[in-house]
């Protein structure tokens, strides 16, 4: 796997389409906004399910999770929930812990091409996080949970859906995310990818990851080498 320095793998000076997840991607993990998402949904779990207790509830947000791509997909699948009262209720969450990036304003303002969100969250989610970080104006797009029909990351067919849609060329394509599985669908189908490091287990790569073309801890100082090194 590449760091930041990006020796061998080629550079960005093909990159048409810049392709960003959300939760722990645009915004750094240490907001522990996804903290707050993960406590709802265990919430919301044990409350639909009428579980006794938050530990009861875990387990099966976790079960879905790895069995079905989201913990929404597999309440869908299993219990039938409306997947918008799910969404609503995981993301009433306090978003002041997000703030300004004028780093990333900048980065964003130099990068050539479209500049796009590809989440498993919703639009509306990543419209107040854009709003926080002060980026909103940088996006040409957002393909959320609700545009792929409800069909999570990683599987193919969301990011078949997103490259129509948006009109990307996937081998023109860099893709920034912080769950290394999510990337591994990415690179198959001919996107470079970067994974942006979490404290998350999830979210690990394998020692073996080849599909990780890049990585990096966080975004900003990552896109400024970009710029430096392959689009100055």
């Amino acid at each position: 796997m590449e760091s930041a320095a990006f020796p061998q793998r080629g550079g960005f000076e093909h990159v048409e389409s810049w392709v960003f997840d959300l939760d722990n991607t645009l915004y750094p993990a240490s907001c522990r906004l996804f903290d707050q998402i993960e406590k709802r949904m265990g919430l919301f779990v044990q409350k639909f399910l009428e579980l006794d207790t938050e530990a009861d509830a875990k387990v099966i947000q976790k079960q879905y999770f790895r069995e079905y791509g989201t913990t929404l997909n597999g309440l869908m699948q299993v219990n039938g929930v409306d997947p918008h009262d799910y969404l609503n209720f995981c993301h009433d969450i306090d978003y002041s812990n997000v703030e300004v990036s004028e780093r990333l304003d900048a980065a964003l303002r130099v990068l050539p091409g479209q500049k796009l969100v590809f989440t498993n969250g919703d639009r509306h989610h990543s419209e107040r996080v854009l709003n926080k970080l002060g980026v909103t104006h940088h996006f040409e797009g957002y393909f959320d949970i609700i545009d792929a029909d409800f069909i999570p990351k990683p599987e193919q067919k969301p990011y078949e859906d997103f490259f129509s849609t948006f009109n990307v060329d996937p081998t023109k394509a860099a893709f920034f995310e912080d769950s290394a599985r999510n990337l591994k669908t990415g690179h198959e189908l001919g996107m470079t990818t970067v994974h942006v490091l979490t404290d998350s287990l999830w979210a690990q790569a394998p020692d073996d990851a080849d599909f990780i073309h890049h990585s990096c801890e966080e975004i900003e100082g990552f896109l400024e080498t970009v710029i430096t090194q392959h689009l100055g």
